[in-house]
């Protein structure tokens, strides 16, 4: 019997992956507040006053609820994988981290919007971070299926197809909602929630009978 190496031991617990990916995504969301600082006035004698202060404070909060739905997409994006993953290997482990890399960067990305909100760099910089944490996201779950990681099942097919699906639709919409700070910063931020509402909210859901879940992996 042949002695294993390390690469064939090392990251293949996936419950280590899914807490530490629950604590990463808790941490990432409680910095987005962190940027929004109670503001203070050296004269604060009315009301009127006191709202005039607070109102520039609009954009931290537009980007904050941006950001902290944006986490929220992914993490169930995350979660719904691992929901079929019933394996794991050093490499999927890797591709995992590099995926809290990017989710890492948002409260970043997310502070650099609401400070610059005006401006196409900006918006740019934070599209990129979705992009780029999609894209980890998807090379994540094609690897996991090609290498026989996903529980195997009558519905894997369709399964696979659907999140893949859910993964592109979604960048593409970005994608398009980000090109519209050409026309008006505001106008791009607004699209980018609408979509992100959309896919929190399933306004398309329909009632129908989906895959078969596992009760002890929900």
């Amino acid at each position: 019997m042949t002695n294993p190496g390390y690469n064939q031991l090392a990251g293949q617990k996936v419950a280590r992956i899914e807490a530490l990916s629950d604590g990463l995504f808790a941490i990432a969301m409680t910095l987005l507040v962190l940027d929004i600082k109670v503001p203070i006035g050296e004269a604060i004698d009315s009301e009127r006053a006191l709202l005039a202060i607070l109102v520039p404070l609009l954009p931290k909060f537009l980007s904050y609820f941006l950001g902290f739905m944006t986490l929220g997409i992914f993490w169930v994006g995350h979660s719904t994988q691992f929901k079929y993953i019933e394996r794991a290997d050093r490499h999927l482990t890797w591709l995992t981290i590099f995926f809290w890399m990017g989710i890492s960067l948002l409260p970043f990305s997310t502070a650099f919007l609401s400070q610059y909100i005006r401006f196409k760099l900006a918006i740019g910089l934070y599209w990129l971070n979705i992009f780029l944490a999609g894209i980890l996201l998807l090379l994540h779950w094609n690897y996991a299926c090609r290498q026989g990681l996903v529980r195997d099942s009558s519905e894997r097919a369709a399964i696979s197809r659907a999140i893949r699906a859910r993964i592109l639709s979604a960048q593409s919409l970005y994608a398009a909602a980000a090109l519209f700070c050409f026309v008006n910063a505001y106008l791009s931020v607004a699209l980018m929630i609408l979509i992100q509402l959309n896919y929190a909210l399933a306004f398309h859901f329909k009632s129908e009978r989906g895959p078969a879940v596992d009760p002890e992996r929900t």
